[in-house]
């Protein structure tokens, strides 16, 4: 498998944004770097549910953080964050995403606040 896609931010502002949305890599997932001011913001039109699944690299006093899986249904949307960087983070200061489905259907904005 090929590196996940990175995200860009689009940054929130007092005097509006305009938001642009991009499709998934839904082959190799998703990442963005993350300062804990991210949120992202998913459009299903896919006809099916679609699971994100935010990988949690971290462990507490040797136990496995469970990853954060956010089922979203047809013709819905989420916004979704912030994400710690002490839960989200990997080593790259990235969080990693990947997809349950394999449609165009599904896009996201990655937002900074």
């Amino acid at each position: 498998m090929a590196d996940p896609t990175s995200l860009d931010y689009q940054q929130i502002r007092k005097t509006g944004t305009e938001v642009t949305y991009e499709a998934i890599d839904d082959v190799n997932g998703n990442q963005f770097q993350n300062d804990g001011r991210m949120f992202l913001h998913v459009l299903n039109a896919s006809g099916d549910v679609a699971t994100l699944t935010f990988v949690t690299p971290k462990t507490v006093d040797g136990l496995a953080i469970a990853d954060r899986a956010v089922a979203i249904t047809d013709a819905e949307e989420r916004m979704i964050g912030p994400f710690p960087p002490t839960i989200y983070n990997d080593a790259d200061r990235l969080v990693q995403i990947t997809y349950s489905v394999i449609d165009v259907g599904v896009t996201v904005a990655l937002l900074r606040l």
